[in-house]
């Protein structure tokens, strides 16, 4: 059966790593359903070159924020895994403690549930005790956390060269290939 993954983009400063993560599993033989927050389709054409309409486009199927009723809200909908990147820290502490008042928060709430795979990709600093205590919270029902750090061993020359190395770790934490990764070798 072919991967179905829900990729949701919050409105935290960091679209650009939701939208690179769309464009490498485009090119994979996989099923994106897609959530948007309002914060998000207003900080993707401020912080990027792309408009919402472009991000849209990368998915198979996109669901308003607001719809509690679109498919990805039950756990009958069968996915394999959720990744929000940007994971705003408003977003974090709701998934945290349980409020599902949004679609993002409410797939969330049912990755939990369902025991399927959840990763974050937080974007804030610095964080507080209430963001680490969320983040252990959440760590300890099995949220994968992956905070946006570049890896300087991969040498970057460039701003997208970071991006990419984050982008491709969240690849394999969710068991699709990332060729264009680059390993520590070791010495």
């Amino acid at each position: 059966m072919k991967r179905r993954i829900i990729v949701a983009v919050t409105g935290a400063t960091g679209s650009i790593y939701g939208i690179r993560l769309l464009e490498e599993i485009q090119k994979l033989d996989v099923t994106v359903f897609l959530i948007l927050s309002d914060w998000a389709r207003q900080i993707i054409p401020e912080e990027t070159d792309h408009t919402v309409q472009y991000v849209e486009s990368l998915a198979h199927e996109v669901f308003s924020n607001q719809n509690l009723a679109a498919p990805v809200a039950s756990g009958s909908f069968q996915v394999d895994s959720m990744v929000v990147a940007p994971c705003s820290m408003k977003t974090l502490a709701g998934i945290a403690s349980g409020i599902a008042d949004s679609l993002i928060l409410r797939a969330a709430d049912v990755s939990l549930k369902e025991r399927r795979k959840l990763i974050i990709v937080p974007r804030e600093t610095p964080l507080n005790q209430i963001h680490l205590r969320n983040m252990l919270t959440l760590s300890s029902m099995g949220v994968i956390i992956v905070p946006p750090m570049p890896a300087f061993y991969s040498k970057p020359e460039s701003i997208n060269d970071i991006i990419n190395q984050h982008v491709g770790h969240v690849l394999e934490l969710l068991d699709l290939p990332a060729t264009f990764l680059k390993r520590w070798e070791g010495r």
